[in-house]
């Protein structure tokens, strides 16, 4: 073989090795391959309209009552059923609904696949489900089969592979799997969403979106209530757990499949010690906190580019002693809107971008950019409660949605790709960081979808 011809092939030899080991690194990544469509898309999808909104409830321990309060104050629903593992619970969640006029639901507590039972009831049109993250997506499965909506808590699902379930279910039933991203409503979120469609920040650049939150205490929840199945998950799985509270208002900013949608991501997570001090101070030595060790990284940070060049940084921590925060933070070619506390900062309006607006000086921008929705329902919201408001103003606006036949503000693109964050972090974590494709779980949609409405209920 001549010397050229040998370094030649010497190249190719080397470039078949590295793409070799690149491909193997890549043999267990999370599915990333986009299916074929077993149905119609569900962008932009309209339901035919329902005069009443007859619901039923899987999960009344934690999130599930607030969700019934807010049902019973939205006009033109129903309560018809609710599903417990506890009959203590269901009875309870029962006596919200009749306390407020209405007829007893029927209760099903027979085991852990009581569920199945009502979602083949024909007198039900949406299902709640508000249980642990490991139920979400059977529950909505089940539900959308037998001709549900399933409106589905955070995160809707834990892999990828259960990621395209939910995609794939949707579009063949042509019934809505929306995730429950409360923040979406919340009065700050509402208000910075209108000013971004107003284009007051300019061409969107960057976005940093957060879950901190120290749950540390509920590791004493440990035979009924979140902690004592949410504290087994930081001792299995090291990435980012929990994303979608800070990144759904974030990706809603930025037009995320409707315009644009996350390319690539690359994750790493700091070491664990924080439930492993806290068990050991806090359990008996001989306690099942103390028995597994936790491997989470006590916080895990994400970065995302996306297929329009934007950035977001993603953080999660369940864990550190420090305030709460979802940062909520967006930069445009204009200005900037920083969360935790609110601030402000737009060339040409405000005094100066080298110092931000923040506390009384923020309310001009209340006063001017306030979003229709809150304007309208945000004095009722306040008095219904739930995490401030907000979940009344997501129950209203599904039922709204579902009454008047529109898209809903969520569809199940964006639970997909948003829980999507949780194994995709997984990943880049266990492979030093390494960047990791994000499916299209829209199939392309997303460069025609229309970006979320910034509707007024009174036009």
């Amino acid at each position: 073989m001549k010397r050229r011809e040998f370094l030649a092939a010497a190249g190719t030899a080397g470039l078949s090795m590295l793409g070799g080991k690149l491909f193997a690194s890549q043999q267990n990544a999370p599915l990333v391959r986009p299916a074929r469509r077993k149905g119609k898309s569900m962008a932009d999808f309209h339901a035919p309209k329902l005069d009443t909104v007859r619901f039923g409830f899987i999960g009344v321990g934690a999130r599930g009552p607030t969700h019934i309060n807010s049902v019973l104050a939205c006009e033109g629903t129903e309560v018809v059923a609710i599903c417990d593992l506890y009959q203590d619970w269901a009875e309870r969640a029962a006596k919200r609904v009749t306390d407020a006029g209405f007829k007893k639901p029927d209760l099903y507590v027979d085991g852990e696949r009581a569920f199945e039972k009502m979602c083949a009831r024909d007198d039900i049109d949406a299902i709640v489900i508000a249980t642990p993250w490991e139920w979400h997506v059977p529950m909505a499965l089940c539900a959308m089969q037998h001709g549900k909506h399933a409106f589905v808590e955070v995160p809707a699902a834990l892999t990828i592979e259960d990621c395209w379930k939910l995609v794939d279910t949707s579009e063949a039933t042509q019934k809505h799997c929306m995730m429950m991203e409360n923040v979406n409503y919340g009065r700050e979120e509402l208000l910075v969403l209108n000013m971004c469609r107003l284009g007051l920040f300019g061409d969107l650049l960057h976005g940093e979106a957060a879950y901190i939150h120290d749950l540390r205490g509920q590791m004493h929840e440990v035979e009924r209530g979140t902690g004592s199945w949410r504290t087994v998950h930081y001792q299995k799985r090291n990435g980012n757990l929990y994303p979608t509270h800070g990144l759904g208002p974030v990706a809603q900013y930025m037009n995320i499949n409707r315009g644009d949608r996350m390319d690539y991501m690359s994750s790493v997570s700091c070491k664990s010690m924080m439930r492993g001090i806290y068990g050991r101070v806090n359990f008996p030595d001989d306690h099942k906190w103390n028995k597994t060790p936790f491997v989470c990284g006590d916080i895990n940070t994400s970065i995302v580019r996306t297929v329009m060049g934007r950035s977001m940084m993603i953080q999660w921590d369940e864990q550190l002693a420090r305030p709460y925060t979802r940062h909520n933070y967006i930069q445009g070619t204009k200005g900037a809107w920083g969360g935790f506390p609110n601030r402000c900062t737009i060339e040409g309006i405000s005094k100066s971008t080298d110092s931000w607006e923040q506390g009384g000086d923020l309310k001009h921008w209340f006063d001017d950019f306030e979003h229709p929705l809150y304007k309208k329902q945000g004095e009722l919201a306040t008095r219904v409660g739930g995490h401030g408001g907000m979940d009344f103003l997501m129950m209203w606006r599904i039922v709204y949605c579902l009454r008047n036949g529109l898209p809903l503000d969520q569809d199940v693109y964006d639970a997909a790709s948003w829980s999507a964050v949780t194994p995709l972090s997984e990943w880049s974590v266990a492979n030093r960081g390494q960047s990791i494709d994000f499916p299209d779980f829209t199939r392309g949609d997303w460069k025609n979808t229309k970006p979320v409405a910034i509707f007024d209920p009174d036009a």
